[in-house]
């Protein structure tokens, strides 16, 4: 059993920090209060392979695992964790379209997508049903030219800034066979956005809802079989368990290392406060769990990537841990700076307020226990 990364995994972990500390870190105050995020950025994300992580190579792609990927996100997020989470939910899309689309809806799409001139979005998650995701009520009634959709999400990164949005929908009766995955292209008729959400994290990403009246789709944007979408949106979100997880461990990793500067500078009693032993336990404290984490966390995309028979309850358990660890740790690192910590200056306060949904999105922590207790005893 081999712990370390290989070269090429550092690599990627490597060229992805390097690229945060470049151009995302010294923006991302600005673009918080700006409430979005450039769209010159993403091509820039691009050039490097980011836009298309998991889309196959013969498609524009980079193909890289799944461990791959949560370097990436870890990375990224040591600079924005809101920056790092919005690209993991358009590289979920586009492999969706890679894995699932037809021929035409892959050549379509996936070209303008790897390179992030098309920015993706997933409409899963709708007003009335949340965790219960298969309780979903939009609906998409058959055509002769494809489907008319009516409904509304809620709480999507990227309403209205977003260029196509992979809506579940329901095709079918109550069941989640009754559910099919279908795309639609912003400017679509009767496509249309709600106000801008206001968030206490997670600012720069734009959040709306999503509306369909009578939305028109062709027949060629429907995503693999009708009945399927639903088994598709789930099978996505394993994946998206463990970049949000990875997005908390790098910001969180990030607020301790800032926090490990500032001790060294900070002075009480005559010495700095990272001599005094009781503030040392916490730091250790919080050195043991982010490691702990982040071996748990390759342990999940590790099975995820072998297609291991648990991956799915893996992906959950890691995505509850890591995230809780996440925000625990950063919360800490807070008190550690006494109130300065408080201060939009020195981003601590930013990292708390982003990690906390991180929690709640790509399934509650509540659900997380729930599947792994439905594997535990079935």
């Amino acid at each position: 059993m081999d712990f370390a990364l290989t070269e090429e995994q550092s690599a990627i972990f490597d060229m992805a920090q390097a690229f945060g500390a470049e151009h995302i870190a010294p923006h991302a105050r600005q673009w918080e209060s700006d409430g979005t995020i450039p769209k010159t950025l993403w091509p820039k994300l691009a050039e490097l392979g980011l836009g298309g992580l998991y889309v196959t190579e013969d498609m524009g792609g980079s193909g890289l695992s799944r461990l791959d990927a949560t370097l990436v996100f870890e990375a990224l997020s040591q600079s924005c964790a809101s920056v790092a989470a919005f690209l993991s939910i358009h590289n979920m899309c586009a492999r969706m379209i890679d894995a699932y689309g037809s021929d035409e809806l892959r050549h379509r799409i996936l070209p303008r997508a790897v390179t992030m001139e098309t920015i993706l979005s997933y409409c899963l998650t709708e007003p009335g049903s949340g965790s219960d995701a298969a309780a979903l009520k939009t609906k998409a009634i058959r055509t002769n030219e494809g489907y008319e959709l009516t409904g509304t999400k809620a709480f999507i990164s990227g309403g209205g800034y977003s260029d196509a949005y992979i809506v579940m929908a329901r095709t079918g009766d109550d069941r989640p066979k009754g559910i099919s995955a279908i795309l639609i292209e912003d400017g679509t008729d009767g496509l249309s956005y709600g106000g801008l959400e206001d968030k206490m994290g997670w600012r720069s990403q734009p959040t709306r809802q999503v509306q369909m009246d009578a939305c028109k789709a062709p027949a060629g944007n429907l995503l693999g079989d009708e009945g399927q979408g639903f088994k598709y949106a789930m099978a996505g979100l394993d994946g998206g368990r463990l970049n949000i997880a990875a997005c908390s461990l790098g910001a969180a990793q990030s607020a301790l290392d800032q926090t490990l500067a500032y001790m060294k500078e900070r002075k009480a009693f005559g010495k700095p406060i990272d001599q005094f032993q009781g503030l040392q336990f916490r730091l250790a404290d919080m050195e043991i769990d982010l490691q702990s984490a982040r071996t748990f966390l390759r342990q999940a995309a590790w099975k995820l990537d072998t297609g291991a028979p648990d991956a799915s309850k893996f992906c959950a358990m890691a995505k509850k841990q890591v995230t809780e660890v996440g925000s625990r740790v950063a919360d800490q690192c807070l008190q550690l700076h006494g109130g300065y910590g408080y201060l939009a200056d020195y981003g601590i306060e930013k990292i708390v307020r982003d990690l906390r949904v991180h929690q709640i999105l790509e399934g509650t922590n509540e659900i997380m226990r729930l599947i792994t207790a439905r594997h535990l005893i079935q």
